[in-house]
């Protein structure tokens, strides 16, 4: 096609820092999308509800006049969160979900969830509040080859976790493996995921490419061939229950390309040129609507947008860093052609 549009997208899953990195980088988010779900894992995290609400004014203080992006707000889950929280949480205007993210295992996750076990009571309050819980899925035990940590915090942790609470809805974020696409397929409705474009477009020999590549490090990594089909295939398949979740994560160059590298892929720029690109190589743009614009918002149970953006055939490398020197941030498939790109509102 040379030109066609679709129903303006949500990301069900970003980081947009704070201070003057979110100045920086909202605008590519805000741009694009008419919603988001905002990642809590801040220094110091987004511990309550009056966190939440303060984290909301700040984006919004940063958006452009008469911007009609929502920021949805998510609270860090620790094991410092009590039911009573939960509570007020679930009547706040801006709080969507709660981010439960294990101990160490990514960025700003060491006040993160050490064992479910302690956190029962917790549990038992989402379910009855109808508070989705957003998964970082990964094994953090020191004897897990970092390739297998998905699946084995589905084995130990997930598949228990959804079956002891049954009616609580779960969305395993950014999910990477073919055992997590089809634990998905195969779940209750009430199980949902996302897929980022980095994980739609490349395993783990991007990794390595003519050297050691750090800007596409990301948690989860990047994985086997395989699995990369898999995610494809599901992302494609039509099934509402995989919707769009970018998990664009900026970090400096600096940040980057250092002694012991951040994680993080920053894709705002791109993102939706990026799983339009996904899709256009698996001969499936007619389904990127539903993905990127239908499904996490009935899973989340929001009207869907009402406007439209357009993306036309331009068959170009996208920005290869925003900003300069060791500040800037380096961008998604830089230098790599992308055949549609976003040229407005339809």
């Amino acid at each position: 096609m040379e030109s066609f549009s679709i129903t303006r997208p949500d990301d069900w899953h970003v980081h947009l820092r704070d201070g003057a990195m979110l100045s920086r980088v909202l605008p590519y988010t805000a741009r694009r999308f008419g919603r988001a779900i905002v990642m809590p894992n801040l220094d110091p995290p987004v511990l309550t509800t009056a966190d939440a609400e303060a984290y909301a004014l700040r984006i919004r203080q940063c958006l452009v006049p008469d911007s009609d992006f929502e920021p949805l707000m998510t609270l860090y889950l620790a094991e410092s969160t009590t039911p009573a929280e939960i509570e007020r949480a679930s009547r706040s205007p801006v709080v969507a979900a709660v981010k439960l993210y294990p101990k160490g295992a990514t960025t700003n996750s060491a006040r993160g969830v050490a064992a479910l076990d302690a956190l029962g009571p917790v549990l038992d309050a989402l379910e009855r509040f109808d508070l989705p819980l957003l998964v970082h899925g990964e094994s953090t035990s020191p004897d897990c080859d970092v390739f297998d940590r998905e699946r084995e915090f589905l084995d130990r942790s997930l598949v228990p976790l959804v079956e002891r609470h049954a009616g609580l809805r779960v969305v395993f974020e950014h999910i990477t493996t073919a055992d997590a696409a089809a634990f998905v397929e195969q779940a209750p409705a009430r199980v949902a995921a996302t897929i980022t474009p980095q994980h739609l477009l490349m395993n783990r020999n991007a990794l390595f490419q003519g050297g050691l590549r750090p800007h596409h490090y990301c948690l989860p990594v990047l994985k086997r061939e395989e699995d990369r089909q898999a995610l494809v295939r599901v992302a494609t398949s039509g099934n509402p229950r995989f919707f769009l979740g970018t998990d664009s994560a900026p970090h400096s160059r600096s940040s980057k390309e250092s002694d012991c590298g951040c994680a993080g892929v920053f894709n705002a720029p791109v993102a939706i040129e990026a799983y339009a690109e996904a899709f256009a190589r698996a001969d499936a743009l007619d389904r990127l609507e539903g993905f990127a614009s239908h499904f996490g918002a009935d899973f989340y149970r929001r009207p869907r947008n009402r406007g439209r953006i357009r993306l036309e055939r331009c068959d170009r490398p996208g920005p290869a860093a925003v900003g300069e020197g060791p500040d800037g941030l380096v961008v998604f498939f830089a230098g790599e052609a992308l055949r549609y790109r976003v040229v407005g509102p339809d």
